[in-house]
């Protein structure tokens, strides 16, 4: 991990705002600077875009007149970028140790081991591998190479749709919440998990063979760590809440709430909510806090209470780190793709934007 200059690590947060707004006058358009929705408030803000991982990526492909793609998200979102961007264009990751665990739970050497043996067991050809956005750029290769696309928490939907109508078994990875829950939504009941601590990932042949989808046993800590009873306590002493969630929580979680939806979703259902209005959110604690302040007519609050659901990676970028990348462009570390890497991940993600969010 990078150990910045003392003139970054040791500036107080105002002296380091002052220095990003004058960087980013100076670039202007030759500066694109997206920000997930899960950053903190002082990188959001100066974010020339802020939207999940679906709507930062299509930005990041029709961004032609930008020089540089500064993304302050975690190094999934930034390989996307850098794939679906033009080759004389530079993407950075202000910290380049902003990683995502659920990505790394589905190694590819892994992921071929199972899918080698459901095409043994199904035939060529009879399953199309569908690849959350949180997995690594060799995954989402191997998913374009294989027939298969990217989806994300706002196409999950739609990418179900684009599989079926190619083939009648989907292979789902990484996140087994997500690919759970938007099956539950479409009313499909032959789902199986292909556990991978497992020999022959715990299923048999004739339950692989029977199952329209097949899960990895992926997920986000984050968002496991809100369960049902925190709907159940909610209900109780304040009966008029709104439950709204991110479909990375567990299926018990998400039949319970009032409304499933990625960041986007949520953040356009607090905004659409009425004066007064009680919401109890299960997703990242960052958003939420933003939400609270961003709403202060309405009553916002993480769902758990006391869980405090923090992403650590997407917490690690500072205004220190984003002061340094833009002040060292063209000198420090980029973010890179092999070529061969990217023609793959490439179809895959395109096929993504293809289907919309």
């Amino acid at each position: 991990m990078l150990s910045l200059p003392e003139r970054y690590s040791t500036a107080s947060d105002n002296e380091l705002a002052g220095q990003i707004s004058s960087l980013k006058n100076k670039l202007g358009s030759e500066l694109l600077l997206l920000t997930h929705h899960y950053q903190r408030a002082e990188i959001v803000a100066f974010g020339d875009h802020v939207g999940d991982s679906y709507g930062l990526s299509r930005l990041a492909s029709r961004a032609a007149n930008s020089r540089y793609i500064v993304f302050c998200g975690v190094r999934f979102m930034a390989e996307a970028a850098r794939t679906l961007c033009r080759d004389n264009q530079q993407v950075y990751l202000p910290n380049m140790s902003a990683g995502c665990p659920m990505a790394d739970m589905a190694p590819l050497d892994q992921v071929m081991v199972a899918w080698g043996r459901i095409e043994s067991i199904c035939g060529k050809n009879q399953v199309i591998p569908l690849s959350y956005m949180n997995s690594s750029s060799e995954l989402k290769a191997f998913t374009g190479e294989n027939g298969g696309l990217i989806c994300t928490s706002s196409n999950a939907e739609q990418a179900y749709k684009w599989a079926f109508a190619r083939s009648e078994k989907i292979f789902f990875f990484p996140d087994q919440h997500l690919g759970r829950n938007t099956a539950n939504k479409m009313k499909i009941p032959e789902i199986v998990l292909y556990n991978s601590d497992e020999p022959d990932g715990g299923l048999s042949d004739d339950q692989i063979r029977q199952a329209r989808v097949i899960l990895w046993n992926g997920y986000c800590y984050v968002h496991t760590k809100f369960q049902k009873e925190h709907i159940d306590q909610w209900r109780a002493r304040t009966p008029d809440v709104r439950i709204v969630v991110h479909p990375e929580c567990n299926e018990a979680v998400v039949a319970n709430s009032d409304a499933v939806g990625s960041t986007a979703f949520i953040v356009d259902y607090v905004k659409k909510a009425p004066t007064d209005a009680t919401i109890a959110i299960g997703t990242e604690l960052n958003l939420v806090h933003r939400l609270a302040m961003q709403y202060p007519d309405k009553h916002i609050f993480e769902l758990s209470g006391d869980s405090c659901p923090l992403c650590s990676n997407m917490f690690r970028t500072s205004l220190a780190d984003l002061c340094y990348t833009l002040d060292y462009l063209d000198t420090i570390e980029q973010i890179t793709v092999p070529s061969g890497t990217k023609n793959n991940a490439k179809i895959a993600l395109e096929r993504m934007l293809d289907i919309g969010g």
